[in-house]
């Protein structure tokens, strides 16, 4: 099983357009040691040819430039993306689709949480009915409804939709009043060696069964986003925490620190990393922090073979 990051930043990306941070300046101008980041999304395959994109960011013609693989340039009009997988439907994850309207219909995997979204208030299904159209195929989180479901054409591969406490999106009427669904983490296991990757790129705590998955994966990708619980406020960027933006930070008691530390000896990955985030800095004290802890940060192009 072959994962690729093509995308590791949060929305906006990184540098973000339209800011000047310590982070964002530096990179602009050279000045830090800190590689620019598309915005956040995966790619699953079992032989190499065939995938599973998993959020579809604004940013996906240049992530599928910069990925040889998803264009294996079988016949005159081709793609190595066979269906698209949602986590959620916030717009640097769903707004994608859009550059995949010249294809065939595309299967699209996401919740009945996800869907209703993409029908009202984020209307992506009614637009690309005029192009290619979306074949809805649901994923259940309820109770009783989380079980390993398959991909066609990705045969190799199970995967798992697990329910997260996150939050909807801003446009969503549910925002502060999450419904399971709004957000999923994914298990995604290798049917011949059982290895598996827990992939949560918005997670804002670590429920019983989000730990158990964790515990099962011999690789975890999971939420980067923020360092601090206060780093918007202290940059004076936003008046909200993390926490009310559906994220757990890195540092701090309960952070996500101290939940990798748990989970012992396993391959451990942050992704979906805010541009505010002093990680970026690859010089920065917080950086040298994660790496004491045996924490890597993802890149764009960075591979995970499992």
């Amino acid at each position: 099983m072959k994962i690729i990051v093509l995308g590791s930043a949060a929305g906006g990306g990184f540098p973000q357009w339209n800011c000047n941070c310590h982070n964002c300046d530096g990179v602009r101008k050279g000045s830090i040691a800190a590689s620019a980041r598309t915005q956040s999304s995966i790619a699953v395959s079992d032989n190499g040819r065939d995938w599973v994109l998993i959020n579809a960011s604004p940013d996906l013609l240049t992530q599928i430039r910069q990925t040889p693989a998803l264009q294996p340039a079988r016949r005159r009009r081709d793609s190595g993306i066979c269906a698209v997988m949602l986590m959620d439907a916030q717009v640097d994850h769903v707004t994608g689709l859009l550059m995949l309207r010249e294809g065939k219909p595309l299967p699209l995997y996401c919740t009945a949480a996800v869907w209703d979204e993409l029908n009202t208030t984020l209307p992506l299904v009614p637009v690309l009915t005029h192009y290619c159209g979306l074949q809805w195929r649901r994923l259940g989180v309820g109770p009783g409804q989380v079980r390993p479901f398959q991909v066609q054409g990705i045969d190799n591969i199970r995967f798992t939709a697990l329910p997260l406490q996150s939050k909807a999106p801003p446009y969503s009427p549910h925002r502060e009043s999450p419904q399971p669904g709004d957000n999923i983490g994914l298990l995604i296991e290798n049917a011949s060696t059982g290895k598996a990757v827990f992939y949560a790129p918005g997670l804002g705590a670590i429920e019983p069964h989000v730990e158990a998955a964790m515990r099962a994966a011999d690789c975890v990708l999971v939420d980067g986003t923020f360092w601090s619980a206060d780093e918007m406020i202290a940059l004076d960027f936003s008046n909200k925490l993390a926490a009310d933006m559906g994220h757990l930070p890195q540092s701090g008691p309960g952070g996500m620190i101290d939940v990798l530390d748990g989970l012992g000896a396993r391959r451990k990955v942050l992704i979906h990393i805010n541009n505010t985030n002093p990680i970026l800095d690859e010089d920065s004290a917080q950086r040298a922090t994660l790496a004491a802890h045996g924490i890597e940060v993802a890149y764009d192009g960075m591979e995970i073979d499992l």
